[in-house]
């Protein structure tokens, strides 16, 4: 019965190469877009994806749902977040930009490529991994004013951390 209403979902949203997981939760071989559906919410529990997962365009308040794990790029912009909780711990490549964040907290841990978080409301470096040495957009945010005083070298963030450079939003 549950099985039976995942399969409906699945077919609803176009998701295909799937396997339910034991815990009711699904891992993808391949793509997931769920990008401009008017979803206010993740409408299935995902676990990995081994492909792409877009989740952008939307009025979600919550990643709950959100893969453990996504191969390729993990989109989430353009939606009504303020907290990246329940966000993917391993990605290829990350946007959260154009949502209401104000700290990069639970964000994912491992980043092969680039991380965009363009047009939030971030003070601080909060949240990133201790070493984060990948590139990082952060346009559009009052933490990009110092960002860009060290030429956008993302080991920078480690220095302004252990120096205590910014206190808060100071």
């Amino acid at each position: 019965m549950i099985s039976s209403k995942t399969h409906n979902i699945c077919r609803k949203y176009k998701i295909e190469n799937y396997t339910i997981n034991s815990d009711m939760s699904i891992s993808v071989e391949g793509d997931v877009n769920l990008s401009d559906k008017n979803l206010k919410s993740i409408p299935i529990t995902f676990k990995e994806v081994t492909g792409n997962f877009y989740c952008g365009y939307n009025q979600l308040t919550s990643l709950e749902g959100c893969p453990e794990t996504v191969g390729g790029y993990f989109s989430c912009h353009s939606n009504r977040l303020t907290s990246l909780k329940y966000c993917p711990e391993t990605v290829g490549g990350f946007s959260c930009s154009h949502n209401q964040l104000t700290s990069l907290k639970y964000c994912p841990e491992t980043v092969s490529n680039g991380f965009e978080c363009r047009n939030n409301q971030l003070t601080n470096f909060d949240g990133l991994p201790e070493f984060f040495e990948r590139p990082i957009t952060l346009y559009g945010n009052p933490v990009d004013e110092v960002y860009n005083l060290f030429n956008r070298d993302p080991r920078c963030i480690y220095w302004i951390r252990e120096f205590g450079a910014i206190q808060g939003d100071e």
